[in-house]
């Protein structure tokens, strides 16, 4: 199964660079931006997606959520405040979330893949947890002992980012941005004959100009192909693995089929 994901909340990152920034304004305005367009993407590909919101987004975005529901994706938890994560978001995005859809929350990520506690997601009734990105990449995505398929950890299916085989190459965000794009179809060909499944994320900013606008101070590797050409490789990507018969799915879906496996 194909898992596609969007980290969708409040554009931040221009804080990380020194910018003075309302997230809840400006940061806003580009992840509605991006949200519609990624919407209007699977729209025009046919395939479903799992949205990871946090409820800064939700609160703020009424009609992008509507639409997201409307059009039969899932939406699971990504915390409450993007730039300041709390340990008792596991708990209130769930809440907040399910209030505002109507729906059950059963997966969460925690913003900037940082550790999550385990235990309160199964109090709190999560099935799925993806929050881990195994990859080779000093800093927060250094997770070479980490398992790169799916695993059970104190009662919760946790789910990992892929990386390719052996190597460990990240299949997120910024190789699709930064990659030539055979080379990106080619890593996810190899990823899905090798493990039976693909999971990778980006984020509605993604799909925002961000090259038009020097003043976000936004580094050569977030702003290159940022836009419309995010969108057309995204398309690329997901028609590719269409052509080759590759079945897409939601994260929930794909943690259905894996705990059904366990229970036979």
């Amino acid at each position: 199964m194909i898992c596609l994901s969007f980290d969708t909340e409040e554009f931040d990152v221009p804080l990380e660079h020194g910018v003075e920034w309302d997230t809840l304004t400006q940061g806003m305005e580009v992840s509605v931006y991006g949200t519609n367009q990624i919407l209007d993407c699977l729209k025009e590909c046919g395939v479903k997606a799992t949205f990871f919101c946090t409820t800064n987004f939700a609160t703020h975005a009424p009609e992008a959520m509507q639409r997201i529901l409307n059009e039969g994706h899932e939406v699971a938890a990504h915390g409450c405040d993007h730039w300041k994560p709390e340990a008792a978001d596991v708990e209130r995005s769930k809440a907040t979330l399910e209030r505002i859809t109507g729906r059950e929350i059963v997966g969460y990520r925690q913003p900037r893949m940082f550790p999550v506690d385990l235990a309160e997601q199964r109090q709190q009734g999560y099935r799925y947890n993806a929050s881990l990105n195994p990859a080779f990449i000093p800093g927060r995505y250094m997770h070479l002992n980490a398992p790169r398929t799916p695993f059970i950890e104190q009662g919760v299916m946790q789910i990992p980012a892929s990386v390719s085989p052996w190597l460990r190459i990240p299949m997120f965000w910024l190789s699709l941005h930064n990659f030539p794009l055979w080379l990106y179809k080619a890593l996810c060909h190899r990823i899905v004959k090798h493990d039976g499944h693909s999971n990778t994320y980006v984020h509605p900013w993604d799909f925002y100009p961000l090259g038009e606008h020097p003043e976000l101070k936004m580094p050569f590797i977030i702003r290159r192909n940022a836009g419309q050409p995010m969108r057309e490789r995204l398309k690329a990507v997901i028609l590719d693995l269409k052509n080759r018969g590759e079945k897409f799915g939601t994260y929930s879906e794909f943690a259905n089929e894996l705990y059904q496996k366990l229970e036979k």
